[in-house]
Parts: structure tokens; C-alpha cells; sequence
């Protein structure tokens, strides 16, 4: 007998079930499950055009937006239908079928898995190889405002045209901007990362007072980090329109560039964006037909040299970082822990125990990075003593809390 907790929706001729309908998802503004549902059917044409026909990585929400998602890459077995697979195959080997939705009953079918986000990959279902999509995350350090990422933003855009190529701004759903430009299918994923990483570069040189391309976090500074390895193979970027895990249900929203400076991010929510939508349509409806090539930005990056390498480990992929370079900067790690959550209550922990050395960090020098474990994030704190006397510098302590997210894989 089914469960009288749950609803039946007719979505483009396909019956979709939604479990838990009434099950509040965020408190504070009173959404619940099958809201966040109707919200991705309102956009339903914007959300497709940035996630349809691509694999897509699924983020469950499952516990709540309090608790920490877990990543699933491969498709439920009893997925219905509609639902595509792609197979994507991984550097270390490994592959999976993939989720791609087409239509508005795939979006209705994944948020009722408890996703909240969409994350596709910046590829097709039919080539898995080529990406039409070159990603640019404008990630602003501590203390930096929105006016100085708009400015950077507006820097990448001129960037690109100038190398024959459109850039289609949209706030990322947290603090940042994120800069989508479609191209032909006709690079690979190392070159695509490469062209990235000189518009990055050229960014920077550009504006070396506002933005920075450079790895190393504890070197960026109170600036905005042009993040160009979101372009690596197995990456994947919140895509248009989709719900982010904040108290007031923020959207990552595209906007037109002339609306860009007057606009700020918590304007646009789950409740707010369907009016919106209904109002001027999407700002990005022409992406499709702007794809450009990637040729001026590579030979660019011939004129350039190589830039200062980006190991991946440095994004979580190693366990405990094994192979790093040795910073420049005095750093001091405090704690690796599984939630923010008690990242956060580490580092108040720390501050509480070094008051004066807490007084003299500038809001950058406080590095809470999320770092991505096998199907799950974890966090590593590190304190930046720069602008600490050297005499005043704690010295090694023993973690506050010292999480392996490796000991269950056997890494």
C-alpha cells in the first residue's frame, strides 16, 4: 500500500512522486520539500538550459541543510524512464552511470532525492570528452565586498571579449559570481582548464589590486580568486537557477550585465525568482547560440608560460595532503573536522586561547577551507601569522580535532 505521506505530480506526461512532501527543508522561510519542487518547475526552462543533457553529480541533502551532504555520482539503480545515464570514466580509473535529466519531471525526480543544488558537468551526454562549457568561479577572499567582485567580474568579461569570447554572469548562490561562456566542443579538458587559467591570469594582470589567480589561498590576500580549476576534469559547479543550503533558500541567479553592479545576492531566493522569471524571462536564453573558440586564449597561454602549478591534492584529493609544497607563508593548522559546524567551534576554541594573536589577523589570514573527501566534504582550519610580530607567533599545538576522512576508504 503507498504511504499516504507522499504526492503524485503529472509532469511532462510522467507520474513523479514526491515523498515527504510537508517535510520543511528551510525553517526560517517556511519551504517545504514539495515547494522547492514547484520552485524548480517555475524556472524549469532556465534550470535546464545550465543542467539538461548533462551528467549530473547528485548532492543529497538528506539530513537536512544543517547537515553535511554526501555526494552520489552513480544513478540509482530503480531511476525511472525518464532519467538518462552517461558513463563517465575517472582518472583513478573508476567510472559511473551518471544522472542526466531533460526535462521538467527530471528536476521534479532530483530534488526529490533531496537535492537541493544541481551539479552538472561541463559536458554533453553525447561527447564525455569535449566540454562546451568554460566555467570561471569569482570566489572573494574574507573581507571582501560585492562591489570589488563586480569589478573583477566586469574585468573577465572585457577579457574575454577580447579573445572572441561572451561571459554570462550569475550570482553563485553564496557570496561570489560565477562567469559561464559556452564553446565549441572541440578541446579537451586539459586545454579547457588551460584556457581558463590565462583568462585568470590576464585578470590578474589586469587588475592586480582587485583579483589574483594565484593556488596558494594563503598568498591571495583580501582579494577575489579568478578560480579556474572548477575546468578540471570530474569538476562540477552549481549550475543556473539552482537552490543553495542557506538559511534564507538563495538562488544562483543569472543576471544581465547591466543589472550586475545594482544587484546583490541575497535579493534572489527561492521565493523571489520565480516572479522574476515569470517577469523578464532568463537572462541567459541566448548562451546556446554565443558558442566561441578557445584558439586566441591558448595561444595566449603560449605567450605566457607556465603559471605556478595546482596540485590536486590541494583540493582534497590526497589523504592529508601528501606531496605538498612547503608555503612560503606561516601557517599553522588547528584542526581537521568532518562538519563547518565544528571547523567553526575550533577556530572560536583557538581565538579564545590566543586573544592578542586573534587581534592582529586580518580577515583573510583565517583559512576554513572545505576540502573534498571520497563522497563528502570535510574541513581543515589553518591560521595565517603574517601579520603576527614573530616574536608573538604560537608555536605547533596538537589539533583540536584531528578527522581522517580517509580511514574508511582505506586510503
Amino acid at each position: 500500500m503507498a504511504s499516504t505521506d507522499e504526492a503524485h505530480l503529472e509532469i511532462d506526461g510522467h507520474d513523479v512522486r514526491i515523498s515527504h512532501p510537508d517535510k520543511v527543508v528551510f525553517p526560517a522561510q517556511g519551504v517545504r520539500k514539495l515547494d522547492l519542487v514547484e520552485y524548480y518547475l517555475a524556472v524549469a526552462d532556465g534550470a535546464l538550459r545550465g543542467a539538461g543533457d548533462r551528467p549530473l553529480v547528485l548532492k543529497r541533502f538528506v539530513k537536512g541543510i544543517d547537515a553535511e551532504p554526501f555526494f552520489q555520482k552513480r544513478v540509482p539503480e530503480n531511476h525511472p524512464a525518464y532519467i538518462g545515464t552517461a558513463t563517465l570514466r575517472y582518472a583513478s580509473g573508476t567510472s559511473a552511470d551518471e544522472a542526466v535529466i531533460r526535462d521538467a519531471a527530471g528536476l521534479a525526480w532530483v530534488v526529490n532525492l533531496g537535492c537541493l543544488d544541481l551539479n552538472p558537468h561541463p559536458v554533453r551526454a553525447g561527447d564525455l570528452e569535449h566540454p562546451d562549457e568554460l566555467r570561471i568561479d569569482l570566489d572573494p577572499m574574507p573581507g571582501v565586498e560585492w562591489p570589488q567582485i563586480v569589478d573583477v567580474a566586469i574585468v573577465a568579461r572585457d577579457v574575454l571579449r577580447d579573445h572572441g569570447l561572451v561571459g554570462w554572469p550569475k550570482t553563485s548562490g553564496s557570496r561570489g559570481i560565477h562567469i559561464l561562456v559556452r564553446i565549441r566542443p572541440e578541446w579537451t579538458f586539459p586545454e579547457v582548464r588551460l584556457a581558463a587559467e590565462t583568462l585568470a591570469r590576464l585578470v590578474a594582470q589586469r587588475a592586480p589590486e582587485l583579483a589574483t589567480a594565484r593556488w596558494w589561498k594563503e598568498e591571495r590576500g583580501e582579494s577575489v580568486f579568478v578560480d579556474y580549476n572548477q575546468n578540471a576534469k570530474d569538476r562540477t559547479v552549481a549550475s543556473a537557477y539552482s537552490v543553495r543550503a542557506l538559511p534564507d533558500a538563495r538562488v544562483s541567479t543569472p543576471l544581465a550585465w547591466d543589472e550586475i553592479r545594482a544587484r546583490r545576492p541575497e535579493e534572489f531566493t527561492v521565493l523571489t525568482v520565480p516572479q522574476r522569471f515569470a517577469e523578464i524571462g532568463d537572462p541567459h536564453a541566448g548562451i546556446d547560440d554565443a558558442a566561441g573558440s578557445l584558439e586566441r586564449l591558448l595561444a595566449r597561454a603560449d605567450e605566457l608560460g607556465p603559471a605556478e602549478p595546482a596540485r590536486e591534492e590541494d583540493a582534497g584529493g590526497s589523504p592529508h595532503g601528501a606531496g605538498r609544497r612547503t608555503s612560503t607563508m606561516p601557517l599553522i593548522e588547528i584542526a581537521r573536522t568532518k562538519t563547518k559546524p565544528e571547523a567553526e567551534a575550533a577556530l572560536e576554541s583557538w581565538t579564545s586561547a590566543h586573544p592578542d594573536v586573534a587581534r592582529l589577523l586580518h580577515p583573510a589570514d583565517v583559512l576554513v577551507d572545505g576540502m573534498r573527501g571520497s563522497s563528502s566534504l570535510w574541513y581543515r582550519v589553518r591560521i595565517n601569522l603574517q601579520h603576527v610580530p614573530e616574536p608573538e607567533r604560537p608555536g605547533p599545538e596538537p589539533l583540536l580535532a584531528d578527522y581522517d576522512p580517509w580511514a574508511a576508504t582505506g586510503r
